[in-house]
């Protein structure tokens, strides 16, 4: 009866630390997941950060565009795109 007993006690604690392990192991991947998220997360935040003060900017732009004297500046701004040494030809 005495070595049931000591077999059935090897066997629950050999379940119990089977399960510990498991339990170890389970969070310390967990961790390793949570860490590359918040990576991620931290590098498309800076992403959408860089491209939401883009479209501020181009926002501010196409909004003084229908300004008064937004025409203006359209061809004013039109204008540095010609090269120096270059005739300018304009089509009506």
């Amino acid at each position: 009866m005495d070595r049931q007993e000591l077999r059935c006690s090897l066997i629950a604690l050999a379940a119990k630390s089977g399960l510990i392990i498991l339990g170890c192991v389970s969070v310390a991947r967990m961790s390793v997941a949570y860490q590359e998220r918040l990576e991620r997360h931290s590098e498309l935040a800076a992403v959408v950060s860089v491209e939401s003060a883009k479209l501020e900017s181009l926002q501010s732009k196409f909004d003084r565009l229908f300004t008064v004297g937004g025409e203006k500046r359209l061809i004013s701004e039109q204008d540095q795109w010609i090269a120096p040494n270059r005739v300018r030809v304009i089509w009506r």
